[in-house]
């Protein structure tokens, strides 16, 4: 697989590399033409710039992403949390700990079904909602893109990561 530049061009045809030749296949392995790296590199990136508007608030990403899905819809259960935000209950449960010792949320049973744990929103958890509303603005200003732009990247990646679900699924054996 060989690196596409921003006009549609295979990048080593650009650099006169391979020109009238065969691909080579060792290309393929690397790291600048690796989509994984590029999702990887970028959301060290995010969390570069989300890192100074958090500590105003008080957050790690993911206690933001957990606080995001409250902000939504207050009183989900862990059992959703963790499926919206793939996150198994070994890395949900500590953090949902942390949130709730910093007064966040609140963990309590389920009243119809005890096997689950319900989390809601405290009032200084939800007060925190209007201190993060500037920052979806503050991140497509850093990125120096076109919001509609960057809604169409998002939906791309949402639609490349469930392909790359359904490829992973348990179901999927060797043939």
């Amino acid at each position: 697989m060989s690196e596409i530049d921003a006009h549609g061009q295979n990048a080593d045809q650009d650099k006169g590399q391979n020109s009238g030749q065969d691909p080579d296949p060792a290309d393929d392995l690397h790291l600048s033409n690796q989509i994984c790296f590029a999702v990887y590199s970028a959301a060290h990136a995010f969390n570069r710039i989300y890192k100074p508007l958090l500590d105003r608030i008080g957050l790690t990403y993911p206690q933001y992403l957990v606080l995001l899905l409250l902000w939504e819809q207050d009183g989900q259960t862990m059992k959703t949390l963790g499926q919206r935000l793939y996150l198994d209950s070994g890395t949900l449960t500590p953090l949902l700990k942390r949130l709730e010792s910093a007064g966040l949320v609140i963990r309590t049973r389920d009243a119809r079904d005890e096997r689950l744990m319900r989390i809601t929103l405290t009032e200084a958890g939800a007060s925190l909602r209007e201190k993060a509303t500037p920052f979806p603005n503050e991140i497509v200003c850093a990125s120096g893109r076109p919001a509609e732009r960057l809604v169409a990247l998002r939906d791309e990646i949402l639609a490349l990561r469930d392909s790359l679900h359904a490829s992973a699924a348990p179901d999927r054996g060797a043939a």
